[in-house]
């Protein structure tokens, strides 16, 4: 068995159950922790679903790579896409104090990506978006 999973999505909403089954199945081959697939699973989920709803504005079919790998030290997963630029890390803070009612819309997805990820970065190449993201696991 390959520790690496490489998925080719289309920018689809439907395409996030796919991932979600692939995710899955990646985690139990490999006997992830359950928090760790958890965590997976939610990053995964939100940083391809923001792709599919926000880089593409020209109504045409898209491939969106992901590339899943798991280690010894953790996993990681690289989301490669071309629609607009956009550097997540970039992104301003949600504010967290303000109330329901003072908060704008969107952020606090990726606020939760930076926060559960041990290294997250971004790179614009060749017209291609990639965000690499990692966890390292516990401490046995």
């Amino acid at each position: 068995m390959s520790d690496v999973l490489t998925l080719r999505l289309v920018n689809r909403l439907s395409e996030i159950n796919r991932l979600s089954t692939e995710i899955d199945r990646f985690a139990a081959d490999r006997d992830l922790h359950a928090e760790a697939h958890f965590q997976l699973q939610l990053v995964l989920d939100e940083l391809v679903s923001n792709v599919i709803k926000y880089a593409y504005a020209d109504g045409a079919e898209h491939e969106i790579l992901v590339r899943l790998e798991a280690d010894h030290g953790g996993w990681s997963a690289e989301i490669r896409d071309d629609g607009k630029a956009f550097d997540p890390l970039k992104a301003p803070a949600p504010k967290l104090n303000a109330s329901i009612h003072e908060r704008p819309v969107g952020g606090l997805g990726i606020h939760i990506v930076l926060s559960m990820m041990d290294s997250v970065t971004y790179r614009r190449e060749n017209g291609l978006n990639i965000i690499t993201v990692r966890k390292n696991a516990a401490p046995a």
